[in-house]
């Protein structure tokens, strides 16, 4: 008698993942795909090695999903990483970001009204269309289950072919590849789901590795302030958000986006660069002792600026319009003013001219000491920019409205862009007479510089965030502009004046800021002040 086996109903996990796989190249690599035709032009020549590249990344998808997912792992798995990899076609398809792990740390740290602004109907399709229906389908299908070991044979021999296709691809088109891997690394990073897959693991791997002992190591030390020094000073350094330095008329730009810092004898650094291209990375690194040279795990275990800064007997303050200090003033007063319970001028948003009053409240409540206050501005934070200044400063018109981008021309964007540059003008401006008005009891100076710069769709990428090493400059050109007090006497502007067009970088504020409040401590490097040279007399 002839025993006829009936396989069980519903779908193998092998064959879910190879359909699955199928959905997310062809679904969630439209900016991948368009990245490497631009590199790699569609021609009869590099057709078949073009092709080949797709049959690569679907191979590397299911080594990735076979890798992640057995037995009752595999719907909750396929389901995360379809709808994880929606977000991330949104964002690569509509601001051509590259979700690595800088991006995924940014992410991790946005608050809600941050993560609203980037909410809007396209995202919503996006996550509909590629995330959550096909979602739905994963979880009303059936599927079989053969044993363990049956599963098992079935997962190893999957993940052979796998390997297999993937070598014998490579080696076919071996010139191809190899220009691929070495002269265009960037364009993996497009790569979904497993670009940003790395990344997790990356990310997750670097917080599960830092040391156990959670000591800030002390820096200097030895730090103190001249006892003969008779005068006390009042510094204000405006850490900027995302502002790019060639949309300031300072600068050179075309538009008089600057009408109030032009008449008010500031000095405008021109080529000024950040040491990263998101607030994560910049702010903390612009606050090191080793600056870029730092940045990531040695800024979280030791001390940076600030500590230094206090130490020596400077009454620091931390006042925060943005997200928050990423762990720069975690040792030091610090007051958040994006409510109204602090801010005292808030409209569909708290503005950053909000965080002056308390600013003179503070100074008038320490009679003695030096005083040196971080403002740190919501500025040009994106892509909402339309939020980011009153109503009264939209002179460059018709301004972007919208969060997506995507519904607005490059005039738009701009022009909200530039509005909100008008408002960073108006507020500096102010800052500068708070000074002023305390010219009589302080030696007095502002130092604004941004934390990192803003992609408007050059290139077809918007936002920031990329990679240092394939960043477009107007990641990474910042604005930096000093303003000196008549009473800071000691300084010779003229002579700082000379400097303007002199290159600088995050690098430098540490020491300068040292240098401003002539701190005395071993670990000052005057070659990286730059007031260095411009002191009357020089400071040793």
């Amino acid at each position: 008698m002839i025993r006829i086996r009936i396989p069980p109903p519903g779908l193998t996990s092998n064959t879910l993942i190879l359909l699955v796989t199928l959905f997310l190249v062809a679904s969630g690599n439209l900016t991948f795909f368009a990245n490497v035709l631009k590199t790699y032009p569609l021609n009869a020549g590099n057709a078949a090695a073009l092709a080949s590249l797709a049959v690569t990344l679907g191979a590397a998808t299911v080594l990735l999903l076979a890798l992640l997912c057995f037995g009752h792992t595999t719907k909750p798995m396929l389901i995360g990483i379809l709808l994880l990899s929606a977000a991330a076609a949104y964002f690569m398809d509509s601001f051509g970001v590259v979700i690595n792990s800088e991006m995924l740390q940014n992410v991790l740290q946005t608050n809600p009204s941050e993560a609203r602004d980037l909410l809007n109907p396209k995202l919503l399709a996006y996550l509909v269309a590629l995330g959550i229906l096909p979602a739905i389908g994963i979880a009303k299908v059936k599927l079989q289950w053969r044993g363990l070991r049956a599963e098992a044979m079935a997962r190893a021999k999957l993940l052979g072919i796998v390997l297999l296709v993937m070598v014998v691809t490579v080696l076919v088109f071996g010139g191809f590849y190899a220009s691929f891997v070495r002269e265009n690394k960037a364009l993996r990073s497009y790569a979904n789901p497993t670009y940003f897959s790395l990344s997790v693991v990356k990310l997750v791997n670097g917080v599960f590795a830092a040391p156990a002992d959670k000591t800030v190591a002390a820096i200097g030390t030895d730090a103190r302030t001249p006892l003969a020094d008779p005068h006390r000073e009042l510094v204000v350094l405006v850490v900027g958000e995302t502002a790019r330095a060639d949309r300031f008329a300072l600068n050179g730009y075309a538009r008089d986006t600057n009408p109030l810092l032009s008449k008010a004898d500031v000095i405008s650094f021109t080529d000024f660069h950040a040491c990263g291209t998101s607030t994560a990375v910049s702010v903390p690194c612009m606050f090191a002792l080793e600056g870029s040279a730092g940045s990531g795990g040695k800024t979280k275990n030791q001390e940076n600026l600030l500590d230094v800064l206090q130490r020596a007997g400077a009454n620091v303050f931390w006042m925060d319009n943005n997200s928050d200090s990423k762990g720069v003033a975690l040792r030091v007063p610090y007051q958040s003013y994006k409510s109204p319970e602090t801010n005292p001028l808030c409209d569909t948003e708290c503005r950053d001219e909000g965080m002056l009053p308390p600013l003179q409240t503070f100074i008038d409540a320490h009679p003695k000491g030096d005083i040196f206050v971080v403002l740190h501005q919501m500025g040009n934070h994106g892509p909402a920019y339309f939020k980011r200044y009153p109503p009264a400063f939209e002179k460059f018109k018709p301004a972007c409205q919208s969060n997506d981008l995507s519904q607005c021309s490059k005039e738009e964007i701009d022009n909200a862009y530039d509005n909100a540059i008008l408002y960073t003008d108006h507020f500096l401006a102010l800052v500068i007479e708070l000074l002023k008005n305390n010219n009589t009891r302080f030696e007095t100076a502002m130092f604004y510089v941004s934390d990192h710069g803003e992609s408007l769709g050059e290139g077809g990428v918007y936002l920031h965030g990329l990679p240092r090493a394939i960043a477009p400059v107007a990641q990474l050109h910042v604005p930096a502009i000093m303003w000196i007090g008549h009473s800071f006497d000691e300084i010779d502007v003229p002579a700082l004046q000379k400097k303007h067009g002199a290159p600088f970088t995050h690098d430098n504020l540490f020491h300068t800021a040292l240098g401003f409040l002539e701190v005395e401590t071993s670990i000052y490097r005057p070659e990286m002040d730059i007031l260095y040279g411009a002191r009357r007399p020089e400071r040793r």
